[in-house]
């Protein structure tokens, strides 16, 4: 069957080939954002792979240096190494390439250990919030999601619940064009809760699959905002049992280890399911990503990497290890 693309133009039938092109070309634009972290690995891991003699402890104590930098954090970093050294007693750990395949296993294994089916409600639409302080590109997350959706033929409304934020109403129209969905907004200063209920009310209607709904940019220390955002879980699930069925947080990935401390507190009061990684393109300290997964249990969902409307990707641990290793 032929398919459309946004804009109404027929794209060719799909086959094997174009399909292999596609993943090689997901897996290219992974590369690329995490270009800054690689570069900055390789050049330091470059002497430990290069190692033929048996890797020992003193290369793994340089290993934990080299992966402090690249801001896995200290309780991920540790765990790693002590696996690699149970590993070592056992057999020893032969060259620095197999140094290297063991880390990429243990890279994938954390990013891996959070990921749980995706709910899907009984019935459309389904309902996701979009969390985090301002800054961090919720809105403009919540504008890609909407386009990543339409790309795969989902029908999507847009609420613009952010109603505390100068502008942020007017940001997120921007992007319902841009997306070409249907936006449900009020007034600045507005019943956040309200216009959910709209939104819902709108979708439930017209049979909407993706419900996205971008929420105020608030701070754990907010406790106002906290009781908004609980009140408006509340109005989904009276609306639509199980709604929200995603709670994602979205976090700047620049702000490393900072951005953890704050998002571990954030997801104490808000039902987070899963992180939004934006501005991966931006940093040299990737490896944020996997100190996520292991010190907040949620699996990365999407990483962000560039400004325009497709800049936004799925997550794939394998991909991105190797992105990073490769």
């Amino acid at each position: 069957m032929a398919k459309f693309s946004l804009f109404g133009k027929k794209q060719p039938e799909e086959t094997p080939e174009t399909q292999d092109r596609g993943a090689s070309g997901l897996f290219d634009r992974m590369r690329q954002a995490v270009s800054r972290t690689r570069e900055s690995l390789a050049s330091k891991m470059e002497g430990l792979v290069a190692l033929t003699r048996t890797v020992d402890e003193a290369t793994l104590e340089d290993l934990e240096a080299v992966l402090l930098t690249s801001d896995l954090g200290v309780s991920t970093t540790t765990e790693i190494l002590t696996a690699l050294r149970d590993h070592a007693k056992r057999k020893d750990i032969g060259s620095g390439e197999e140094l290297r395949a063991l880390l990429r296993a243990e890279l994938v294994r954390i990013l891996e250990a959070p990921q749980q089916p995706i709910p899907q409600p009984d019935a459309p639409p389904k309902v996701t919030f979009l969390v985090g302080v301002n800054g961090t590109g919720k809105t403009t997350s919540s504008g890609k999601l909407a386009a990543w959706s339409r790309a795969r033929n989902h029908s999507v409304i847009l609420c613009a619940a952010d109603t505390f934020r100068a502008a942020a109403i007017e940001q997120l129209e921007v992007w319902a064009q841009r997306s070409q969905v249907e936006i449900i907004k009020t007034k600045p200063g507005g019943d956040p809760s309200a216009v959910l209920y709209d939104a819902i009310s709108a979708a439930k209607a017209r049979n909407v699959q993706d419900l996205y709904v971008d929420t105020a940019g608030r701070l754990h220390t907010k406790s106002g905002l906290m009781d908004e955002l609980d009140k408006m879980r509340r109005t989904a699930a009276r609306l639509i049992p199980g709604a929200p069925h995603e709670v994602l947080l979205v976090m700047d990935a620049t702000t490393g280890q900072n951005g953890l401390q704050q998002a571990r507190l954030f997801t104490g009061s808000a039902g987070v399911t899963g992180i939004v990684l934006t501005k991966l393109d931006g940093t040299a300290k990737g490896g944020i990503a996997v100190a996520i997964a292991r010190e907040l249990n949620l699996p990365v969902r999407f990483v962000g990497v560039g400004e325009k409307m497709e800049d936004l990707l799925e997550f794939s641990a394998g991909e991105f290890v190797d992105s990073l290793l490769g």
